[in-house]
């Protein structure tokens, strides 16, 4: 094999993985920022101009914080949870085309760091061994909040990939391929969003239930597990979980745009263009920035709007809403494929979200009226 093709895998490994680290580092700035903003306060500005120093002061207090580890804890799986969790939220991004084939130095260049033909199965399967590290995080903490926050965790998980993986199969019934590059080049002429609007809400809604973010931050539960699987850890171990929580933002923010933002392509409106990527190919890495950056916005936005669920409330719409929902979605998606008549999956699905929503808010007035 030819010995450039390694030099190509390591220079697109160490981008991918250096642009996880400082989108992580940034992206703490950002959230800090953006809910100062809402809150009406001032966010970190002290340190550097406009606080842009405020991650590297943050990042140096973690390096040099005292780390101490309880006497009772099961040493090996205590030190391994972290990384365990790290893992999964780096290698998830390695299927993610941030733009189109480039021709450069002779060679045709994919700008992804592996070309995988079941792209799709790919992320499912990463995506969810990112559990593990936190279930063992609360296990081998030898602590009973711990322990909970770690229960809670699979449980959380379990019932939403159920959701999250049938949103992938929506993409791959739409786009007839698991391979990200040709589920991205499907989107072309209309964005899955469009065709498929209801799919997307699921699955934004899915993911952050994944990456336990607000209002699905149910594994930490500062009030009531007084930060759950991770009590125990201090200093750079705890760090490593902070770490893996905004990277996989960014991952899964990343995927939601390949999937159903339509990726790299610019918007169909300006197909033909000069800001067409066809055109200009690296316009797609801007594209994909800015759709990126416009999540990670969604994600602040609702941890500043929305407050945590109740327990039981979260295992009901996971159990009882989205996987009915998403099993009827597969199903009007088949038959609007089969009957040739893809104006039918925008309208029912749209229908089917407007049942949903009736059908809860019916059970919250009955709920509320026995009261």
């Amino acid at each position: 094999m030819d010995w450039t093709l390694f030099l190509e895998w390591l220079i697109k490994s160490l981008i991918v993985v250096l642009m996880l680290l400082v989108g992580f580092a940034y992206l703490t700035l950002f959230e800090r920022r953006v809910l100062a903003f809402m809150q009406v306060r001032i966010g970190p500005n002290r340190a550097g101009w406009q606080g842009v120093l405020q991650p590297v002061a943050d990042a140096i207090k973690l390096i040099f914080k005292e780390e101490l580890t309880p006497g009772q804890v099961f040493q090996p799986l205590f030190t391994l949870a972290p990384i365990i969790t790290v893992i999964p939220a780096v290698v998830v991004a390695a299927v993610i085309p941030w733009g189109p084939d480039v021709e450069l130095f002779g060679r045709t260049i994919k700008l992804a760091v592996a070309d995988l033909n079941l792209g799709t199965l790919y992320v499912a399967a990463v995506a969810s061994i990112a559990v593990y590290g936190i279930v063992l995080a609360g296990w081998s903490s030898n602590n009973k909040y711990a322990m909970l926050g770690g229960l809670r965790s699979s449980a959380q998980v379990i019932s939403y990939e159920l959701s999250l993986a049938l949103c992938f199969v929506l993409v791959t019934l739409m786009a007839g391929s698991m391979h990200a590059g040709e589920i991205v080049e499907a989107q072309r002429g209309l964005w899955f969003i469009v065709l498929q609007p209801v799919g997307g809400i699921v699955f934004l809604i899915a993911t952050l239930a994944e990456v336990n973010r607000a209002p699905f931050d149910m594994p930490e539960a500062e009030q009531e597990l007084t930060a759950g699987y991770h009590s125990e850890y201090s200093g750079m171990k705890f760090a490593l979980f902070f770490m893996a929580e905004y990277i996989k933002m960014i991952a899964i923010s990343a995927i939601a745009a390949t999937f159903y933002f339509g990726g790299y392509r610019e918007p169909w409106f300006l197909a033909g263009t000069w800001l067409s990527v066809d055109v200009n190919w690296w316009l797609g890495p801007i594209y994909m920035l800015i759709k990126v950056t416009a999540l990670l916005f969604f994600m602040v936005w609702i941890r500043a709007t929305l407050p945590r669920m109740r327990y039981d409330r979260l295992m009901a719409f996971g159990w009882k809403v989205l996987l009915p929902l998403m099993l009827v979605l597969v199903f009007v998606t088949a038959v609007g494929i089969l009957a040739e008549a893809w104006w039918l999956i925008p309208v029912l699905s749209l229908a089917a979200g407007a049942v949903a929503v009736f059908l809860v808010n019916q059970a919250l007035t009955k709920k509320w009226q026995r009261r």
